[in-house]
C-alpha cells in the first residue's frame, strides 16, 4: 500500500525528533513517491495545505515544522487576545492618521457606534 505525503512527512518527523524546514519535508515526500519535478510543481500546495489542517503538525514559524506531541501547549497555543489587541490597536492607528488628513473624515455610525471612514471631508459652510 502507498503512503499519503502528509504520513511520509509524519514518520520522518517522528524519526528526526525534531522540527524541520518545509523544504527538507517536501524533499523527502518527493524521493519516497518518486515524483517527477513536473509532478512535485503540481503537488506541493496541496502538501503544503495537508500539513496545516493536519492537527499533528505544527508551524513554529520561519516555514518550520514540527509535530503538535514535541511541543508543550504554551508553545503552539495563540492568545486570541493578543491578536484582537494588535489589530484593534492598527486599527486606532490608521483611524486617528486617517482623522488627521484634510480628505478624509472619520465619523461614528449611528446604528453600529463604530467609526467609518468617509472619503472627502464636507465642504464647511461659510
Amino acid at each position: 500500500m502507498m503512503k499519503s505525503m502528509i504520513d511520509i512527512a509524519y514518520e520522518w518527523l517522528v524519526q528526526q525528533s525534531k522540527e524541520a524546514d518545509f523544504a527538507d519535508l517536501w524533499n523527502v515526500v518527493t524521493k519516497e513517491l518518486e515524483f517527477t519535478p513536473e509532478e512535485a510543481e503540481r503537488r506541493v500546495g496541496l502538501f503544503y495545505s495537508y500539513l496545516t489542517l493536519d492537527g499533528r503538525f505544527v508551524t513554529v514559524g520561519e516555514n518550520r515544522w514540527d509535530l503538535r506531541k514535541n511541543l508543550t501547549f504554551d508553545k503552539v497555543h495563540i492568545d486570541m487576545n493578543d491578536i484582537y489587541a494588535e489589530e484593534e490597536e492598527k486599527e486606532k492607528e490608521y483611524l486617528e492618521e486617517a482623522d488627521e488628513s484634510e480628505d478624509i473624515e472619520v465619523v461614528d455610525d449611528e446604528d453600529s457606534g463604530d467609526a467609518v471612514v468617509v472619503k472627502g471631508k464636507p465642504e464647511e459652510d461659510e
